[in-house]
């Protein structure tokens, strides 16, 4: 049987900000593969919340990867200030973009791996056109701007179609889903067809260890993987 090899992401948006360096480097010690920098702009989304100068105070802190998932309106005037703070992952909005085929070949220009967003309402048929130029796709499993809400199950039709899609045209591309993610919702991602979870309240808050609730985590992700 194929060993199905799931990757965990931490959302820090549940972290205490005034112990933001300690968080990362315990998500980092508990075995998390990336942190997910939560980019918020009090427009697209209800919230404010990172800029690069935190993320960049960061970096050197850890090993493990940055992903920037830019809930911003118009991200183009700035991606490469994420990319500089040390982000190998930009993620955009499809709805947040005039020109989204332009903003990710942008992203590769400035040498980071280009991510595309869909909110719950958008279509996966919004992005297909740009497949070729993307190295993750993001199914948002709750509406965007805050932590703690509860995972859409209805989201798993568009993730089996996402993956079918990739499957289909033999493309290269992480398939993330952020939202909601848990013990008990990270099953149906996975096997639905995801291979990226983003967890925040999940793995920072609840019963046991960091390190428990990571490996919980992990366990139940590559089961529904191995499963479907």
């Amino acid at each position: 049987m194929k060993t199905c090899e799931p990757t965990l992401v931490a959302s820090v948006l549940p972290a205490d900000f005034s112990e933001l360096g300690q968080e990362v480097r315990r998500l980092e010690k508990a075995g998390v593969d990336r942190i997910q920098w939560d980019v918020m702009d009090g427009r697209f989304v209800p919230n404010l919340t990172f800029g690069p100068d935190v993320i960049s105070a960061n970096r050197g802190l850890v090993s493990m990867g940055f992903e920037a998932h830019l809930m911003v309106d118009d991200p183009d005037h700035m991606l490469s200030r994420w990319v500089e703070a040390g982000c190998e992952i930009v993620i955009v909005h499809a709805e947040a973009t005039r020109h989204l085929h332009r903003t990710l070949g942008a992203i590769a220009d400035l040498g980071a791996r280009a991510g595309v967003a869909l909110n719950p309402a958008t279509p996966l048929e919004a992005v297909t056109s740009v497949l070729d130029l993307v190295d993750l796709l993001l199914v948002m499993t709750v509406n965007p701007g805050f932590g703690g809400q509860r995972y859409l199950s209805s989201m798993e039709r568009k993730i089996a179609a996402a993956r079918a899609e990739i499957d289909t045209r033999g493309l290269d591309i992480e398939l993330e889903v952020d939202g909601g993610i848990a013990g008990a919702t990270i099953g149906g991602a996975a096997i639905a067809g995801a291979d990226v979870f983003c967890a925040g309240s999940a793995l920072l808050n609840g019963d046991g260890t960091l390190e428990e609730r990571t490996a919980a985590l992990r366990s139940a992700a590559a089961d529904g993987m191995e499963s479907r």
